[in-house]
């Protein structure tokens, strides 16, 4: 059986702009110029061969930042991964294609540092702009608690 790889990509830091719903808050300035950095870090990584992002304004500009440093990738707007819990985002790793190896979530906390952590074994917190990169051996379907190792994990910041 091969390995599987998932990157789970916490959004850059949001605004908290007065009257708009939560779904389309914006990144804050310093998620602007983080975004691009997680990027450049994740072009020096193994790269996944496809990207699975939150509906959010805030998931959606963070991985539209991210990937202008990475190859074309094909992104998928999904809707499953906002507000998610670790379990939500547990089914949504369980139903992936099974001829994909890499795949690359965008998404919010807790759901994503709670998911890192129970397929690693360990507690993960995700910062925003946060990366962790988990892997296991065997289907997507296999993905379980403790099954996985960490095998990288940043947290990619502009100066």
């Amino acid at each position: 059986m091969a390995d599987r790889r998932i990157t789970l990509f916490r959004h850059a830091k949001a605004a908290w702009p007065d009257d708009v719903d939560d779904i389309d808050r914006p990144l804050a300035d310093r998620g602007e110029a983080d975004a691009p950095v997680a990027g450049r870090w994740l072009a020096g990584q193994p790269l996944p061969s496809l990207v699975l992002c939150s509906p959010a304004v805030r998931a959606r500009r963070t991985c539209e930042l991210a990937m202008a440093a990475l190859p074309d990738i094909p992104i998928r707007i999904e809707e499953r991964i906002y507000a998610a819990s670790a379990g939500d985002l547990l089914d949504v790793v369980h139903q992936l294609p099974g001829d994909t190896r890499h795949v690359m979530l965008v998404g919010h906390n807790p759901g994503l540092s709670h998911l890192a952590g129970l397929l690693a074994g360990e507690r993960i917190d995700l910062s925003t702009a946060g990366i962790a990169v988990v892997a296991w051996t065997g289907s997507w379907t296999d993905a379980a608690p403790g099954k996985g190792r960490l095998v990288a994990a940043a947290t990619p910041r502009a100066r």
